[in-house]
């Protein structure tokens, strides 16, 4: 097969074609990643103000400054005008400082679960049949959320596309190799690796991740071909892989975020069976309303053939959230009335708004939690971060009423 060019070009071969753009784009990026991140093209965090530190932390500006003077826990740097900041490491370090320093009066700055009170790990997956609904930036940002409100997080790259891996700063065609993704982990032969040695550490302190590529889509390959060879009872099935590796690395995390792609395959199976929350992205166009109702409908029949088949499915929280919201737009206002009247309290409150602030820090493939303010006009980033936290913290108390526990802490 040929691709036929317009003008007086020679016919292209399309595998040809195809794989020179790619090198050609590969390239590029390579070298956008080198421009902005250099000198070890490494992605870092910012600094937080100690307005910002103290805000995360739950104490007020004075009381960190009264810490600073005393020496005690990490130094702030100190930049232009006297003004002090924090790394994430330092605000972390300063967490368990004052739980221990306050341990007498049972107040705890570091919200990590209990599993002696019965909190068990929280899965989340992230999910929608339609692409261009907001999921991989919602998933980034809440992944990110709650690593800045303290506790230890996961995020699982379980999209063949990447996206999310490229926020966190890979270039999956370059910087992962075989068996570097969750398929590692998952996979039937003897080629599957432990996920703790898959799992990588990230510029968030109490974040780690877990990337992708798309060695991923092997697992829609070989799952068919594993199922029909397979004989007598099952007690290996494909959608129990992805929990049991999950909970290899449990004692370790308190919530994993999962990126799921954009269809119904295998991995989204295996994810929602893996998963104790769901959160499901609708974009409030009457188009992408049609298309959830074929998600829901084929997710329902799906999932109900995994239960026959011994699956466990039951979700602490199941929720619809409005993503790429315009209020100012009359038929989305309708939609997402529409689809409160139908679903109720099961749709977030706070509907994530639709913001250049969040495409335009995208274009350095970094979130609104990695830039400053002052990179945006004051109006369009506080609108951006209002949403951002409304949406992040709602579920953050979902994840608490889930723990049977009040949320602790200042947040972010």
């Amino acid at each position: 097969m040929a691709v036929t060019n317009t003008g007086n070009e020679a016919p292209l071969a399309a595998d040809r074609a195809i794989a020179a753009d790619a090198e050609l784009l590969s390239a590029q990026l390579q070298a956008m990643r080198e421009r902005l991140f250099a000198p070890t093209s490494n992605k870092t965090l910012r600094k937080f103000s100690s307005s910002e530190a103290a805000k995360l932390i739950g104490v007020s500006d004075s009381y960190l400054r009264q810490l600073s003077i005393a020496g005690e826990g990490p130094q702030p740097e100190t930049g232009s005008g006297g003004r002090r900041l924090y790394t994430l490491e330092d605000i972390n370090a300063l967490r368990h400082l004052l739980t221990e320093q306050n341990a007498n009066k049972n107040r705890n700055y570091l919200p990590w679960r209990d599993e002696e009170r019965g909190e068990h790990l929280q899965v989340i997956a992230v999910t929608n049949f339609k692409g261009g609904s907001g999921k991989t930036t919602t998933t980034t940002h809440l992944a990110q959320h709650l690593a800045l409100s303290g506790l230890r997080v996961l995020a699982v790259d379980l999209d063949p596309q990447a996206s999310m891996s490229a926020l966190f700063g890979y270039q999956p065609e370059l910087d992962l190799s075989g068996n570097d993704t969750l398929y590692g982990a998952i996979r039937y032969d003897e080629a599957q690796r432990p996920l703790r040695d898959i799992i990588r550490k990230t510029y968030f302190d109490g974040l780690d991740l877990i990337p992708g590529n798309l060695e991923l889509q092997e697992f829609e390959h070989t799952t068919p071909r594993v199922l029909a060879e397979r004989r007598g009872p099952a007690t290996d099935m494909f959608f129990t892989r992805v929990q049991a590796a999950l909970q290899s690395v449990a004692d370790d995390y308190d919530v994993v975020v999962i990126d799921c792609p954009p269809q119904l395959g295998f991995l989204t199976l295996s994810a929602l069976c893996a998963a104790t929350s769901v959160i499901v992205t609708v974009h409030p166009q009457m188009l992408d309303v049609a298309s959830m109702s074929q998600f829901l409908f084929m997710t329902s029949d799906l999932l109900s053939v995994v239960r026959e088949a011994g699956g466990s499915l039951n979700f602490d929280f199941l929720r619809y959230l409005i993503t790429r919201y315009e209020p100012n737009d009359g038929p989305q206002a309708q939609i997402a009335g529409f689809l409160r009247a139908q679903f109720g309290d099961r749709v977030l409150t706070a509907p994530m708004v639709k913001s250049t602030a969040v495409s335009d820090a995208g274009l350095t493939k970094q979130t609104l939690y990695e830039v400053g303010r002052e990179n945006f006009s004051r109006v369009t980033y506080d609108r951006a971060m209002e949403s951002l936290t409304a949406v992040n913290a709602e579920i953050e108390a979902l994840i608490h009423s889930a723990w049977n526990r009040q949320a602790r802490g200042g947040k972010a």
